[in-house]
């Protein structure tokens, strides 16, 4: 029997791959044009919760024409950042499309964090107005700094707004962001400040099923577009009904999660990202729309990114090989 080996890459070899946010984005779009197509086979994520709030979910998810299936195991426990661990952990498997062996295991962390802003960025692309250049970010941690990061590719923002419930985690995104992407970023002190002015809005607080929103009818002006990274725990009933499009990145697991109690008041996807991307469903129409991007969080996502850090990684020399 011939012998196999796999490519096992930790969190730091991933991050020293140092795959470029524009070039994720580019590989989202790739996904859910596929996705779109018909071309993609992805099951509603199964999990096990063992805390309140908290996650463990198995992603599986076969792009054929990306040449890449796997599933990713990934944890999300919102009390772990008071002990001073990641909100999110996991390892993503990757598997070859021929003979079903893996070939890769990888810390899924930073996939995680950049893939989930490049999926905002690209709703951006097709729901926000082209000529935003204000940003609001609400909750400053590894989220707060991805999106914005991701949504700094593609539009010519000039200033942005940041809030956080922790005085000092806001204080040190606002030092710390400004000057790796060179932009004016102003802490405010109430959330208010962070939405009514911004062209471009993202909430990334803990995904909590009973959430006391905080987000209010009339913060969110005409022409903005919201990314709700935290699914609609930062946004009432009130302010999600003046939305004039609700999308999501994908039906069915949007279906899945208001049977687990999610998005009780929240309104009805009017299109996925697939559909956007693909033409069968228009993005912004209107200069005056308010628009929103419920993303989920998808093993599409994963699955169009992990094969392309394991590419440069082989290339380069990263990571440990490991037999099977």
């Amino acid at each position: 029997m011939q012998s196999h080996q796999l490519l096992y890459l930790s969190r730091a070899d991933v991050e020293k791959v140092a795959l470029d946010v524009t070039k994720i984005i580019e590989l989202l779009e790739k996904a859910f044009r596929e996705k779109g197509a018909g071309g993609v086979e992805m099951p509603p994520k199964p999990g096990i919760h063992t805390q309140p709030d908290a996650f463990i979910h198995a992603m599986p998810a076969y792009i054929p024409s990306m040449k890449s299936a796997g599933i990713k195991w990934v944890s999300g426990y919102p009390e772990n950042q008071k002990m001073g661990l990641p909100y999110i952990s996991g390892l993503l498997i990757l598997n070859d499309v021929e003979t079903g062996l893996p070939y890769a295991v990888m810390d899924c962390t930073w996939i995680t964090a950049y893939r989930t802003a490049a999926a905002t960025a690209l709703s951006a692309k097709y729901l926000a107005r082209s000529d935003s250049k204000v940003a609001g970010i609400l909750a400053c941690g590894v989220q707060g700094r991805t999106n914005l990061e991701a949504l700094a590719a593609l539009f010519s923002i000039e200033r942005v707004y940041a809030y956080d419930i922790m005085p000092e985690v806001q204080e040190q995104y606002v030092e710390e962001m400004s000057h790796h992407l060179g932009l004016e970023i102003i802490g405010v002190e109430r959330p208010e400040k962070a939405v009514v002015e911004s062209d471009l809005v993202v909430t990334s607080g803990p995904i909590l099923k009973y959430p006391k929103p905080t987000i209010e009818a009339g913060w969110l002006k005409p022409g903005a577009f919201a990314s709700a990274v935290d699914f609609d725990s930062y946004w009432t009933p009130e302010a999600m009904a003046e939305m004039d499009k609700v999308s999501t990145d994908d039906h069915a697991q949007f279906r899945y999660y208001e049977g687990a109690g999610y998005f009780q008041d929240t309104p009805q996807p009017y299109a996925d990202l697939g559909e956007i991307v693909v033409g069968d469903k228009p993005g912004r129409e209107r200069s005056d729309e308010r628009t929103m991007a419920i993303n989920l969080g998808l093993a599409l996502d994963d699955m169009a990114v992990a094969p392309e850090v394991f590419r440069r990684a082989k290339e380069r020399g990263i990571g440990v090989w490991l037999p099977l």
